[in-house]
């Protein structure tokens, strides 16, 4: 089981009765336990629990407690001699109201009401062998939003099968994003009032769901008209309160498919989460493949993870920053020209997915400037990093609009964090249509026409991001004469297991050096478009490579690429 997957099981444990006999056993089949393990355990066979419970060896010990004496209870597994001759990792005990964990190996615990608990089983994945990287275990509300979102996506194309097909596939695509905008919204007082978005659905739609598709097209209509021509566009006055918020993101078609109660009841429940603990850094990764048949049956694996993406950051412009601030030290004009020197630098992922790098980047850059800042006597002073200076290249429509997507919730949490949430929500809508990822085969792009070189630029502006054409740069770089960063984590593919377009793709980059592509692993031609590049304007890069190919693992950072 993966992470969603885990998380989806413990959601629906949690809202069931609770039984004292079976939870103990519930609780492991949700964390992946097969069948005939949780049988031996029924048998006694194979547990050695000397409290009454169930103890599960290398893995945990639970107890359920009489009413009250929960506490009591997790203290005797602790001490308890089983516990250590089983190497219990986790100690457990809940009553059926409150529900109490350690984590006997780095001393973590978890205190929380029973029905709480899902919000804390990233603590317990490695029950589930997922011994991976912090994050993933503190991103709880990432993947619990991610598996909620998949279940709606799921069960809409279900009852919508023509939005499916490669017709209408992108205007899915497109509604989805449209609904984690608004979600994280309600919840941030981007619109006004908390919950506007959840709370109009459930009054407005019948709860046999007939008409909820036409409630949230109206207030997609709403959200695309300004205030002044509303009247004249006959805008209820019901979906009236909601925002101006357009910059592409509602333009165009606002068609939405059609709901059953089943989908009607996931898209509320949805609404319910805390949208405020979202992390643009990683959640874009995990939403992309909500909409990747591909990826889906792996939800919440795929992604590169925060301390990787650091790795590459780091060496390759970050830690230069970081020592002239230090070396700035109270020095106003030294403060000064390292922020301005930050303002002109560009970043651009050539294989951005979702975003991770540009986003990282960015809330990295945003660190380095508000301690410049508070320094400097300017705590509140608007940014001078701007967002579209990260730019991107992905081949799927809809990571790229979720990349953008990412980048302009990371700004606006950055404004909240460094400026406040008055000065953040007084410049946030309504949003630019500029666009700065760019959809698109990065292979056969041409970088610089996406990523200019100092001095040049090309402008393409369009109503809606998802009908005008997206193979060039949008908008023409703010604060010229910077330095430019390539980075990012592109595909490694073997020759033997590459497609015939891939293959093609290769060979389209290195014909022209004469240079044979036959042999050549995919990822290669992300270096040689690097190196390029580098011979038009200065620009550094670094990519995620793995020590081997073969199964990815050991990522380490490649440094400054020949020719760079």
């Amino acid at each position: 089981m993966n992470a969603v997957e885990i998380e989806t099981a413990v959601s629906e444990l949690a809202l069931q009765p609770f039984d004292r006999e079976e939870f103990p056993f519930s609780f492991l089949l949700a964390f992946g336990n097969k069948e005939t393990t949780i049988k031996r355990l029924r048998s006694g066979a194979s547990n050695k629990s000397d409290l009454g419970g169930i103890l599960q060896t290398n893995n945990i010990h639970i107890a359920v407690a009489q009413s009250g004496e929960v506490t009591k209870i997790l203290a005797a597994l602790k001490v308890s001699p089983s516990t250590t001759r089983a190497k219990a990792r986790f100690i457990l005990s809940t009553d059926g109201v409150d529900f109490e964990a350690e984590d006997l190996k780095s001393g973590e615990t978890v205190a929380c009401t029973y029905q709480d608990f899902p919000d804390h089983f990233g603590f317990f994945l490695p029950l589930a062998g997922i011994t991976t990287v912090k994050q993933l275990r503190d991103s709880s509300f990432d993947i619990r939003a991610t598996s909620r979102l998949n279940r709606i996506y799921v069960e809409l194309l279900k009852d919508n099968p023509e939005w499916g097909t490669a017709e209408r596939r992108h205007e899915m695509n497109h509604f989805m994003a449209r609904l984690i905008f608004c979600f994280f919204a309600e919840d941030t007082d981007i619109f006004s009032g908390s919950g506007l978005f959840s709370d109009t659905i459930e009054r407005m739609s019948e709860r046999d769901s007939a008409n909820t598709h036409e409630v949230i097209s109206e207030i997609f209509r709403a959200m695309n008209t300004r205030y002044a021509g509303r009247e004249e566009s006959r805008i209820p006055r019901w979906a009236d309160s909601f925002p101006y918020v357009n910059g592409g993101l509602f333009s165009g078609s606002v068609a939405v498919p059609r709901f059953s109660k089943i989908a009607r009841s996931y898209l509320l429940h949805i609404g319910s989460l805390d949208w405020t603990k979202i992390n643009p850094d990683i959640f874009g990764s995990m939403i992309q493949a909500v909409a990747d048949d591909e990826e889906r049956g792996a939800l919440g694996v795929h992604y590169t993870s925060v301390p990787n993406i650091l790795k590459v950051l780091h060496p390759l412009f970050l830690d230069d920053l970081r020592a002239r601030l230090e070396e700035a030290g109270d020095n106003q004009r030294m403060l000064l020209n390292l922020r301005k020197r930050m303002a002109r630098i560009r970043v651009f992922d050539p294989a951005c997915g979702s975003g991770n790098f540009l986003v990282i980047a960015y809330k990295q850059m945003r660190e380095i400037e508000s301690v410049i800042n508070e320094r400097r006597g300017e705590p509140n002073r608007p940014t001078e990093i701007p967002v579209t200076n990260f730019r991107g290249i992905e081949l799927r429509d809809f990571a790229a609009e979720i990349a953008r997507l990412a980048l302009i919730i990371a700004e606006y949490q950055c404004d909240v964090l460094y400026r406040g949430k008055k000065l953040a929500l007084a410049e946030f809508l309504p949003l630019s249509a500029d666009n700065w990822i760019t959809c698109g085969n990065a292979l056969r792009l041409d970088w610089r026409s996406v990523c200019p070189p100092t001095g040049t630029g090309v402008k393409l502006l369009g109503d809606d991001l998802f009908s005008t054409p997206l193979d060039q740069a949008q908008i023409d770089f703010k604060n010229e004469g910077g330095e430019t960063y390539i980075c990012g984590n592109p595909p490694y593919k073997g020759s033997q297991t590459q497609t015939k377009d891939q293959k093609t793709d290769l060979a389209s980059v290195f014909d022209p050096y004469r240079v044979s592509s036959k042999q050549i692993d995919y990822v290669a031609g992300w270096f040689m478009k690097a190196a390029a590049y580098a011979q038009h304007t200065t620009a550094d890069s670094a990519f995620v490579i793995p020590l081997r190919f073969q199964d990815g693992t050991n990522p380490r950072p490649v440094g400054q690429l020949p020719g760079c």
